[in-house]
This record gives C-alpha cells, structure tokens and sequence, in this order.
C-alpha cells in the first residue's frame, strides 16, 4: 500500500483522550508519524481547550490550524463526550475556542484500528501462532473500562476503519465452569454480554461470581486490585483472571471469524497489557483456536498485544490524514 502523509503547510495537533490521561502531539507537513509527545491528567483540567492550551504552552511554537482528536467515548455528529469523565467536545465551539481551521474528533477504538496497519513490531508483542495475510481485514479487541471492538479493511491502496458495538455481544460459556459463573451473572444483570466479563468491571465480575460460588461475601475491589491482589497470591483473583483470558479469547476468536481478520486481532485497553507474561501463559490463545471445526482457519491467525501507549495518537493521524492527503480520498 502507498504511504500518504499530512499535507497541511503547518504542523496539526493530535491527542488521544480518555477518562485519565489526555496524550497530544504535532503531526508535522510530509509525515505520518506524531512528535512532540506530551501526557496531562484530565483531572487538572475543567474542560478539554484547557488541557490542549497547556499541551501548546508547553512545547511553544505557532499555533497548530488542524487537529484531530482520538474520544474515549461515542462521537455523535458534531459532539463527542467521554464515558467516564465530564468532558464534552462540541465541534465547532471547541475548534473556536483554540482558533483552529479544522477539527475532527474519532472514537478512540476507529482510531486504533486506523492504527494498527502502521504499528512497528516492537510496538506489538505476539501471543501464539499464525502469520498474517497481506491486503486482508483486522481486528482491534479491547478491554477497558469497557469492551472496544472495531475493525481495519484493506480499501483502494488505503484502510477503512469500522467501529461497532461488539463488546454488547452474548456471551456464551464454554465450560461446565463458565456455566456456572454464567449463570451466577444472569442473576445480577440478566444478559451477559462480552462487555460483562472481558472488560475492567467485568473482571471484577469474575471474581464476585466465584466469590458467591464458595459461599463468600461480596467483596469491594477495584479491577487494578484484582490484578495486584493476583500477584500477592490471591487464588480465586488469580482464578478470575484466568476465566477473563479464556473468556477474551473465545470473543476474540468470534471476532476473527466474523469480520475475516486474517490480517490479525490486535488487543488494546488498558488491562491485557498490565499482565505481561501472565497473559502469555494464560488460556487465551487456547480458546481463540477452540472453535471446532474452523481451529485450523483461526491457526493461521496471528493475535498481539498492543504494548505501546502512542497507537491512540497514530490512529488520530491517520485521520488526518485520510482528511487532507487526495491519495486518500
């Protein structure tokens, strides 16, 4: 595939914002890859121009006349708004306000698909088997605060970037105890979706349903303590754990085989890449092969986790640049 670029006259801004961590860069004429990194907490910051005017203040220089922004959140015609944080992006007053010529938002997850055919590889690590195919779709899976899922196709020497709501899917058990976990979450929510057990507050989920299993309380914990209290030993978090990895690895395989993502599943969000090699030697990959007769199909496909923090910010300028380069559109 060809590599087009930015073609603006001037450097653009390109951020990548969530509920925590708001991450800016510049996207200079000519390239494709963001510089001038920069994190700021959301939380210092009442609005979202007040958090890009900090960024600007902080590298100095002219100021930027294009911007695209990456959401965490669902972007509606010309306003975005995070899930878990007050902050809205209205297009046109916000691109007023900062005195921008253009200003286009994306959700975070249609970002990181734009992204992923332009990851190097070490900003990727593979977990199991497989080659990807060249010129064929890929898929982005992620768990977070919720379950992201969107996918990247091949289209006229370019990638299409689709994003849907496929962490709403029904979760189907697999195993005698996933029956009974199952069936435990039914009780609470009434359907379970992938979104209930492969996302942060569905790994907690995991842990109450084996908590009430053996006739425990239950318990108060956040998904980072879950994981910490793994480490210190904890057998039923590290128990919830393994049943979140099986679970993400049957909705991942169900993902590949959906859209075709011979090109690969690439994993974001926040929670795979805390678990390192644990994730490696957990049953994921098992399970993303284990469906029946198509385990050869989904053999040859590879599966990665994403282990750079920057693919929010390539995703964003690929937008952009989809937005101004001819090639593109």
């Amino acid at each position: 595939m060809t590599e087009p670029h930015f073609q603006g006259s001037e450097p653009a801004l390109v951020g990548d914002i969530g509920g925590t961590h708001a991450r800016f860069a510049l996207l200079e004429p000519g390239k494709t890859t963001p510089i001038r990194k920069r994190v700021i907490p959301t939380r210092e910051h009442p609005t979202p121009d007040s958090a890009i005017e900090s960024y600007l203040s902080m590298i100095g220089g002219d100021r930027p006349h294009n911007a695209a922004l990456a959401v965490a959140g669902p972007v509606k015609g010309d306003t975005a708004e995070l899930t878990n944080h007050p902050w809205r992006f209205p297009t046109a007053a916000l691109r007023h306000r900062l005195k921008l010529d253009r200003l286009l938002l994306i959700n975070d997850f249609r970002a990181l698909a734009l992204a992923v055919p332009k990851l190097r590889a070490d900003e990727v690590r593979q977990v199991g088997g497989g080659r990807a195919a060249g010129d064929t779709p890929k898929a982005v899976i992620g768990p977070g605060t919720g379950l992201g899922v969107a996918t990247a196709v091949p289209l006229n020497q370019t990638w299409l970037a689709i994003e849907g709501e496929g962490g709403h899917v029904t979760y189907g058990a697999c195993t005698r105890a996933e029956d009974a976990l199952l069936l435990t979450l039914r009780k609470r929510y009434g359907h379970v979706s992938g979104e209930r057990v492969a996302s942060g507050p569905g790994l907690v989920n995991l842990y109450d349903a084996l908590r009430a299993r053996s006739g425990l309380p239950v318990a108060t914990l956040t998904p980072p303590q879950v994981l910490q209290q793994a480490q210190d030993g904890c057998a039923l978090c590290a128990e919830a754990i393994a049943h979140f990895c099986a679970m993400l690895g049957t909705l991942s395989g169900n993902l590949a085989l959906t859209v075709g993502a011979r090109g690969g599943v690439y994993i974001g969000g926040g929670i795979v890449p805390r678990l390192g090699p644990v994730f490696d030697r957990s049953p994921f990959r098992e399970r993303f092969l284990d469906h029946g007769r198509f385990r050869g199909y989904l053999a040859t496909i590879p599966t990665f986790v994403i282990t750079t923090d920057d693919a929010g910010l390539l995703g964003a300028a690929q937008h952009l640049i989809k937005a101004t380069d001819p090639a593109t559109i």
